[in-house]
Formats: C-alpha cells, structure tokens, sequence
C-alpha cells in the first residue's frame, strides 16, 4: 500500500464536454493516481447572480473582470454526468470522490455513493457545512489555505462534534498558480506536532508548477496530495493554467513513489555483510608470548574480522598469552 494517496483535480478542466471528462479520469489512472476529485456545485449554490462590484474577480487573479456567478456557470460539473462519471471511474480502479458547496450537493454525492469528501478552502470557515457533511461519517479532506490556525482548529473541532474523525487537512496556497516562494511547507510539520494527538493527518494541496513542492511535503510527513490536472493546457479550462498535463503528472506521482522508498521505515538493523569491512583490531607486528600488546603491534584497521575497536584501550599494555602473528585478528584468547 501506498503511504502517499495523490489525487487528481479534474475541476473545470472538463470543459463542459462528459467524453472530455472521461478522458481526464483515464488519463488520471494511467498516471497512478489514487483518486480523481471533480466538484459539485452550480453558480446558484455558490453566490447569486449580482453583477456589483463585490461580486467581480479582482486582484490579479486569471479570472479578473468575471463577474462570481458567470464564472462558475461556466466552470461546474453538470449533475447529471456525475454519477456516469463516478461509474466510469469504478469501472477502471479509480476513486471517485467529489468537493460539495452547500447541502444539496452532499445530498446529492451520497445518492451516487462517493466514499469520501472534500471541503475547498474557502469553505473551510464554513462550518455549518463541514458538520452537515462530516455528518455522513465519510473520510473529510480540509484544504486550509485561507484558515487561520484558530479556524483550521474549529474545522477539526466541528468534525468530532458529529463523531466524525476521520480528517485530513491540506495545507494550501490559495493562489493559481502558486510561487514556490509562497509555498511555506514547512507549516506541515507544524500541523503535525500540534494536531497528531488529536488523529489528524496531515497533506498538501499543491497549487504550484513544480515537483518539489509535494516532495518535500511527503518528506515532512503529508499523507495526501492534491494537484489540478487537465489532458492539456491549450484547452482552455478555467483551471488548466496551473493543471499539470499526463507527462508533468506521471513524473509527479513517480517521484512521490520514489520518495516514499527513500523515506522507508525506522530501522537500525545493520546488514553483516556491509560490516565485512569495518575496522577492527588486529596484530600489526609480530608478538611473543609475554610481550606486551602495545599501540605498535595492535591497531584499528580494515577488515571486521578482530575484536571490536571499542576494545582497544582496554586491551593495550595486556599481555600476549601466546605467539600472534602479524596479520592476526585479535581476539580475547591472544590476551
């Protein structure tokens, strides 16, 4: 089994075509993936259909200028293909699970069976929410990316409240895409020495161009990841500028693999047949019987088949309790 579970955001990488969508999840499961995550909203259970200022995307974002209503209309998974998609994804080994938005969505998520659950950041203040779907007793998935600590705290809290403590946490950077300088990895050490004790799991959610980021976060210890993918980014998806395509992600979850055998287990065992040239002492200089055994005719050298060099103080200015020829390992019968 795989320490690291690495899921695939399809999000609106689909492009409002169902066979497009398939493609992504085989292309996902091709990769090596665990997982492909889809999300399940429409712009009316996202935020209502108001064109003031308060509702266009500003501040440098890729989808400046659109207004949050029309942006979403164009980027959801229609419902009506979700449960075709999940079935799809069945029907090749790959878990199919899904970010709900409001109450309906989940509702609709358990009708089609999904087995797990994704809260998006910037639902994690939500927590009516994330009690309603902790409340399926699935395993939730937390991105963090705009939380405080005090929030991410009350995430997990509200989670528990309802029995449910099967959670994972992602650190996240909410920009698309994310400079690696913005990363800040090293947080998931941090989540981890303060949350272990409370059975929380710790990932990431990688919203930057490169590799390293998820490495090093499955060397600090993130059991999941999460990276947006798309078959190609000329497609035009509202998510495909910062997706990774089928190459980007299978040199991903190869490193990510590959990481996990480095990291290996605990393990102080020493093999004997890589001690076979370790130091060790042996008798350099001819000794009689009688003689004394003296930093001249004894050192610590190459190969192991002497006594231990930890002996060595001890066994200088002993005696030879017969002839040793040089060459000789030492061993306690010589003393």
């Amino acid at each position: 089994m795989n320490n690291t579970y690495i899921i695939a955001e399809m999000s609106a990488n689909h492009c409002g075509d169902i066979e497009l969508a398939k493609k992504i999840i085989n292309s996902a499961k091709e990769c090596g993936v665990d997982a492909i995550k889809i999300q399940t909203y429409t712009a009316d259970t996202m935020t209502i259909d108001c064109k003031t200022d308060s509702f266009i995307v500003k501040g440098g974002t890729l989808w400046d200028n659109k207004s949050l209503y029309n942006l979403y209309q164009e980027a959801y998974t229609p419902w009506e293909w979700q449960k075709e998609l999940k079935e799809y994804a069945d029907s090749i080994g790959i878990e199919f699970f899904s970010t709900p938005f409001d109450y309906t969505a989940v509702d609709f998520l358990e009708s089609i069976n999904v087995q797990l659950y994704k809260i998006a950041s910037f639902e994690a203040i939500d927590f009516p929410l994330i009690k309603y779907t902790a409340s399926k007793m699935k395993p939730m998935i937390i991105s963090t990316g705009i939380s405080s600590f005090e929030e991410i705290q009350e995430a997990v809290d509200t989670c528990k409240s309802v029995g449910n403590n099967d959670i994972t946490l992602l650190k996240c950077t909410s920009s698309y895409p994310a400079k690696l300088e913005d990363m800040n990895v090293s947080t998931i050490r941090d989540m981890y020495d303060k949350l272990a004790n409370q059975g929380v799991k710790i990932g990431l959610s990688d919203h930057s161009m490169y590799n390293e980021t998820s490495i090093a976060a499955v060397a600090l210890g993130a059991t999941v990841i999460e990276k947006h993918f798309t078959l190609d980014r000329t497609l035009g998806g509202a998510d495909c500028a910062f997706s990774l395509n089928p190459q980007e992600l299978k040199s991903l979850v190869d490193a990510i693999r590959n990481t996990e055998k480095v990291l290996g287990k605990v393990d102080y065992t020493v093999k004997e047949a890589n001690r076979q040239f370790a130091r060790s002492l042996f008798v350099v200089k001819d000794i009689k019987k009688g003689e004394k055994l003296t930093p001249e005719n004894v050192r610590s050298i190459r190969p192991s088949n002497g006594l231990h060099p930890r002996h060595y103080e001890e066994v200088i200015g002993k005696v030879a309790s017969c002839d040793i020829a040089f060459g000789t390992p030492l061993e306690w019968g010589h003393i």
